[in-house]
This record gives C-alpha cells, structure tokens and sequence, in this order.
C-alpha cells in the first residue's frame, strides 16, 4: 500500500465503541476501506474488558438483550462478526428489586410472568400492573415508530411523525414518572416499575417513557443475555471484520479536528498532526463531542449545534470492581443483578458523595454470568457496584491531570470506595469477607475513556426532547459527517449498534440490501 493509499479512506470511523465498531463492519461488508481510530488505548469503548492482579471486568457491561436466537440483532451481530460471538442466556430471572425494608422481589421474564411476580407482591393491585405491561408494549412499539426516522431523508421522517403523531405525544412525550402517576398512587408499586431505569441513564422524572419501555421491555421479550468471554468479545470477533475487509483500526489515535474542504468534511488532523482523508467521516463520540471538539470554529450549521448543545448529558456513576475469592454462589453472589434503594426512593443521585450513603446502587457479578470464565485454585471471581451521581461531585478535578488531582481526590476515592463497600456489605455480608481486592472509577474514568461530557455513561440523556429531536439523524447536515452509536437510536449495546447500522446504511445503502432477515 503506498503513502497516498495509507492516508486515503472509503470512511473514517472515530470511536471504537459498538456504534463504531458497528459502522466500520458493515461499510467493510459492502467493500468499503475503513479507517477506525480509537483515543483511548484499548478498542471497544465501554465494551472493552480491563484486567488487576487476575481479575477481570467488563468496562460497561453487565446484561444485554434482543440477542436471543433468531433475534434480527443477533442475525446482525454474526454478519458483522468474523465469527459469531457466543452468548448465554441468564435465565428466567434477570434482575432482583431490594426496595426499602420490603422483601426482595425477583423479576422474570416474559410479561405474563413479571405480571404474575408484581401480582403476588401487590395483589391488590393487578389491575394497575396490567395497565403497565398494556403501557410497556404501546411505548416501545412508540419508540420503535421513531426510529428508523434517524436514516430517512427529512421530508419522510417528518411525515413519519405527523402519521404517528398521537402515539409519539403520548409515549415520547411524557416522562417515565407521568405515565406511572397516570397508572397507580402506591408508592411501592411505582417504585417497582421505574427501579430498572439506570438501563438507559434516564431518571422517572426526566426520562421519556417510550425509552424506558423500549429498553425494559426488551428483556421480557427475548430475556437477558452475556457474553461468552466478557465484553471484549465484541471487538474480538468485529474487528477482524474491518482488515479482512482492507481497513484498519488505531488505539490510542484521538483525532482533534474534522478536515474541511469548500465547506465539506474531507477527513481528520489527529493530535499527533496526522491527516487521513475520506469520502466520508462517521462520529461515534457522540453528539456533543462531536460538536463540541472535533467541528472548526465557523463551520457553519449554528441551529444544528446549538440544537445538539441544548440537549442535556446522561447522569454519571461511580463503580467499585470487586475481586473474590471463595465459594461466591454458597455466599450469596447471582447471575441475576440486584438493584438496591435502602430508602425506597428510586429517583434520587447521590449528589452529596461521599458524605452520606448512595440513595440506590446496583451489583452484578460478571464472571458467574460467564460459562467461559475460569475461577482457578484459588476460585477467582469478579464483580461490581454501580451508583449513579452528578458531575458536580468531581467536577474540580476535571481539568487537572490525573496525576495533579492530589491527596484531597485520593482522599475522596478512598472515601467514596468505603462508603460503597459498607453498602455492599451492608446486603452481602458473607460475600464481603471475600472480597480480596477493590478498584474505585468514577466520572473521570468514563470521560478519560469516552471522552463523554460530564462523565455521561449513556452519552445524551433520554429525555422527551432528546427523543423527538430532528438533530440526531445518522447524517447530519455537514457535508461528508455521519453519526453513529447511542446518540442516534438508544442507550446500550443494541441501540449503538443500530445506531452505527444507520449510519452505515446512509453512508452506502447497499447495508441494508445486504444485512439479514
């Protein structure tokens, strides 16, 4: 390949999250030569794995749906893949609900049977669970009306919603915690139905309905899924998809400008003044970064900016990994997640961390969840608390280097970490004893991987405006920029990967033609 060959590109893909990975498989699948760079030093985004002192983890997951056998998402992930990711199932019961001093109470699958879980809890009230499933189904189908909106030319999306318009004002429109008003006043109840929504990073109170139902249901229809190898699995199997198809994908490569030429995106300048040019460039940082860091000042398409700037960030989170060693299952540790609000209040970020406990925190144990996962002599195993935040918690080290945060931010970890461990403890007691090694990320730690504004795990926050905005189509009004990734459909591995198809499908539509079923 000569010089010229080196530097000149089918498209340019920037971020390896799924979306990425996503669009830079499908355009190689349809001979196209593709450019994948990554800023950070492992690919795969937050579906990359991370290993200390022979633990593993998953970077950002913990479950995944729409990925059961016969399943479309499923169909696509084996085309895109150069050999199909392996995934096993969790069983019937994927997650369990510990709200306030009430029993826990555990969630299966499909609607008839999370009915009859919510039944047996509240049987005074099935009447109102009834009218949550009937609302759940409506919502997605809702969301799903929305959709593919993102890849059609502007005159047929904006026909698309005048068509559904009622269905969208009604599910897209109005926030989690409305709907729920709408339906019961028991507090318990209600608390049941929104529990799950750090799935999508939404609030009750701010999210859109249609996209928590879009994502909630989706494990009562095809169950709850992991993959065989962890998350590094994604990358493992798509990204040999790329060089088989004559591409390329660079770790450690942040690119810091889009390249214009007559008012056109040409290619990409990297931090290190590399220049790569292309037909096309695919964003898959998101929406406001993309805005935010990589478009020119005076580029032009100020409305669509401001529109994508207006768009409020995600909630942060901190995790604490845990590294075991024992009999974890005789101790207490599950393939299904626990999700936990010691005050029942569902609602609420822990914004005054670390000076009072998490207000609710979720715990998953990956490598029970994983038939592949070897434990060893000495039965090694790995799992992790997740509370969700504010960015103000550590916005004052935001700007420094990481090794210039000081001892008040190792400080504030090493509070943060034991706060969270006393929780823990507080609802595994024999688990904690245990625990043999402990490693505290925060929000930092998501924007030093993703680059993502605020610390936002889910990028865009899911609110109603955020779902009927005309700003996120796959191709925006930039000539020669595409987005891609969970900005454009959804949060979470499926909703990235449809959002990186759409992408791809707008770039050569020969995608669509191709992709199965």
């Amino acid at each position: 390949m000569t010089d010229a060959e080196k530097t000149y590109w089918d498209a340019i893909v920037i971020g390896s999250g799924m979306g990425g990975m996503a669009v830079a498989a499908a355009l190689s699948k349809v001979d196209n030569k593709v450019l994948l760079l990554e800023q950070y030093q492992t690919l795969g985004g937050l579906t990359h794995s991370f290993s200390r002192e022979g633990f593993t983890w998953d970077a950002g997951i913990h479950y995944l749906s729409g990925i059961a056998p016969g399943d479309r998402e499923r169909d696509i992930l084996d085309w895109l893949s150069e050999t199909p990711i392996e995934f096993t199932s969790m069983g019937a019961v994927y997650d369990n609900l510990h709200i306030g001093d009430a029993a826990p109470l555990s969630l299966s699958r499909p609607y008839e049977a999370q009915e009859r879980d919510l039944k047996d809890r509240f049987p005074g009230e099935a009447k109102a669970i009834e009218a949550w499933t009937a609302a759940l189904r409506e919502g997605r189908e809702a969301m799903h009306k929305i959709s593919p909106t993102r890849a059609m030319p502007e005159i047929l999306g904006t026909a698309l919603h005048w068509w559904n318009g009622r269905a969208i004002e009604r599910w897209c429109g109005r926030t989690t915690q409305q709907v729920i008003d709408e339906i019961t006043d028991n507090p318990e109840l209600a608390a049941a139905f929104a529990a799950q929504w750090f799935d999508h990073g939404g609030r009750p109170s701010k999210a859109s309905f249609a996209m928590h139902a879009l994502i909630s249901a989706s494990y009562l229809i095809s169950g709850s899924w992991y993959p065989v190898g962890g998350g590094a699995a994604f990358a493992e199997h798509i990204l040999p998809t790329i060089a088989a198809g004559g591409g390329e994908a660079r770790a450690g490569t942040r690119v810091e400008t889009l390249l214009f030429e007559n008012d056109r995106v040409v290619g990409v300048r990297t931090a290190d003044g590399e220049e790569f040019r292309a037909d096309v460039v695919i964003s898959d940082i998101g929406a406001r970064e993309t805005v935010n860091h990589l478009l020119p000042e005076g580029c032009g398409h100020e409305d669509w900016i401001e529109e994508i700037r207006s768009l409020s960030p995600s909630v942060a989170h901190f995790s604490l990994f845990l590294g075991f060693e024992g009999d974890v299952e005789d101790a207490g540790a599950t393939r299904s997640n626990h999700w936990i609000y010691p005050t029942g209040k569902v609602d609420a970020l822990w914004t005054d961390a670390p000076d009072s406990p998490p207000p609710g925190f979720f715990v998953s144990f990956a490598s029970i969840k994983d038939p592949g996962h070897d434990p060893g002599p000495s039965r090694k195993h790995a799992g992790e608390v997740v509370a969700w935040t504010d960015w103000s918690t550590v916005e004052k080290w935001a700007d420094m280097d990481p090794g210039a945060r000081g001892d008040d931010y190792r400080l504030f970890k090493a509070r943060v970490e034991e706060v969270m461990f006393a929780q823990f403890e507080a609802y595994f007691p024999e688990l904690a004893k245990l625990v043999v090694l402990r490693d505290l990320s925060t929000p930092l730690t998501i924007t030093a991987i993703t680059g993502h504004h605020r610390g936002a795990f889910y990028g865009l926050d899911v609110t109603p405006e955020r779902v009927t905005s005309g700003a996120l189509q796959a191709k925006t009004p930039v000539p020669g920029l595409f987005l891609a990734g969970q900005d454009v459909v959804s949060p979470g591995i499926p909703g990235a990967l449809w959002g990186g198809l759409l992408a791809a499908a707008s770039v050569d539509p020969k995608v669509f033609r191709q992709l199965p079923g």
